[in-house]
């Protein structure tokens, strides 16, 4: 009888030989089993999906906000480099304008999306004038909300949720305005705010230095959690990094896409009679750290607490509101509903 010969590919690494070993290899661990492996099926399965990540940038006009979202990601990123115009006007209201790009760096693609609100803070009148950010941040949480909760729903949900928030703050070396404090105090709770001090080469370091501990001081007096908020710290580790984060925020920053040689060296910088300031040294600004809370060490972690925590809050607020319509549609009193509330907790 003729022996049945098995592919080579079809034997299994782990035997080896007779005896444990591989043919002119060494022995084989048979205590191995494997489960390692999930690190990189995982790697492999993210990298064919790719990435999302939500950028808004609120602040008045002239703070930067485009220069500086261009830098993070040495490219033509903002609204204002895709779509520039000859003449650009002050809208009157407070506009949302997002502009999505796809990004690629050492074979890992990401869908970068960078929310503009041009409008905001520019006229003599402020009142109210983050309710259109707030609006436009809750209708991308309602949006994935109804996705979510079709009974034929998407394999992957398209995600249109902010992430993150970067809050500009104008140099003045004083104070908060009224108005950074009621924005932040507002959108803090739906939203990942990182605050920035724009354009910091206009502050000596003693002033920086001096206006960085008066908005620490004035957030905390205001109850204002900016990211990364203590209460989300899952470890002693995550907490002594975060710790080292919140002692530097506000980040002084400065934003530049253009180009200089310094001592031999391209760099990025901006040019001075007195010198040349550059971007990524943080002996001259704080950029190298917004950029690796962003992007290097925290994009994950900004991303699930936006999931798990602010869009899950305004996840259950909805279906609760859902739930009282409903009752109240059946004729049922509000008190019997607290009660099935309560109980159902």
């Amino acid at each position: 009888m003729s022996e049945a010969v098995v592919p080579d590919a079809m034997v299994s690494p782990a035997v080896g030989g007779l005896h444990g070993e591989k043919a002119g290899g060494p022995a084989v661990d048979f205590s191995y089993v494997g489960i390692d492996a999930i690190l990189e099926q995982m790697r492999r399965k993210a990298m064919k999906q790719g990435f999302e990540l939500n950028i808004m940038v609120v602040g008045q006009s002239g703070l930067g906000k485009s220069t500086l979202m261009n830098t993070l990601f040495k490219s033509k990123v903002s609204r204002k480099s895709v779509l520039a115009t000859a003449q650009e006007k002050i809208p009157k209201t407070i506009e949302i304008k997002s502009i999505s790009h796809d990004i690629e760096e050492k074979g890992v693609r990401m869908k970068l999306t960078v929310i503009d609100t041009p409008g905001f803070g520019d006229q003599i009148n402020n009142e109210n004038c983050w309710q259109p950010i707030m609006k436009f941040i809750n209708d991308q949480y309602e949006a994935y909300l109804q996705e979510e909760i079709n009974i034929n729903r998407k394999k992957r949900i398209p995600d249109s949720r902010v992430h993150c928030c970067i809050y500009f703050i104008p140099p003045t070396g004083h104070c908060l305005r009224p108005l950074d404090v009621e924005f932040m105090r507002r959108l803090s709770k739906v939203v990942n705010i990182v605050p920035v001090i724009a354009k910091a080469d206009t502050l000596t370091l003693e002033e920086r230095d001096f206006f960085k501990k008066k908005i620490r001081e004035e957030l905390r007096a205001n109850g204002i959690d900016v990211y990364p908020q203590k209460e989300f710290d899952e470890d002693a580790e995550d907490r002594m990094i975060n710790e080292k984060i919140r002692e530097m925020i506000p980040f002084a920053v400065v934003g530049s896409d253009q180009e200089y040689q310094v001592n031999g060296r391209r760099l990025l910088g901006r040019k001075t009679k007195w010198g040349t300031i550059e971007v990524e040294n943080i002996a001259h600004c704080e950029f190298a750290y917004l950029r690796d809370l962003l992007i290097r060490t925290h994009m994950q972690n900004i991303k699930d607490i936006t999931s798990s925590i602010h869009y899950e809050m305004y996840r259950v607020r909805r279906l609760n509101e859902n739930n009282t319509v409903m009752a109240h549609a059946n004729g049922i009193p509000e008190h019997h509903l607290s009660k099935e509330k309560f109980h159902s907790l």
